[in-house]
């Protein structure tokens, strides 16, 4: 079936899903925490216009890979509801995406946060 929507329509249902993952998903609410204190720790430490966009990349991915994650894990549920060997690589594979994506940006907030911690102790 091939329904068109109108632009607002499609966005409509993107901001839904947006709201569906931040509300209900486990992992969307700690990606969301997490969210909140690295923007209030970027403007507490007055970071450059440069680290913004690294760390501002770096929210953007996490979150992006998350919700597709989040996605993929419900779309394998719906599927195949007992347990598939196929399925649970499918799973780990997606959520490896997201610890890949999580492990560099940690890296990436240690390197532009703890030289400017150290700067004030």
């Amino acid at each position: 079936m091939n329904k068109q929507q109108n632009l607002f329509q499609s966005f409509s249902n993107a901001f839904s899903g947006l709201w569906i993952f931040l509300l209900h998903d486990r992992n969307g609410k700690i990606h969301l925490a997490a969210t909140i204190a690295v923007i209030v720790l970027s403007f507490a430490l007055s970071i450059s216009l440069t680290e913004w966009f690294a760390v501002l990349l770096c929210i953007a991915i996490v979150m992006s890979l998350e919700m597709i994650n989040a996605a993929i894990e419900k779309l394998c549920d719906v599927v195949h509801k007992d347990f598939h060997p196929v399925i649970k690589i499918i799973k780990d594979i997606s959520a490896g995406a997201v610890l890949w994506a999580s492990i560099i940006s940690a890296v990436i907030a240690c390197i532009i946060f703890i030289p400017k911690i150290i700067q004030l102790l």
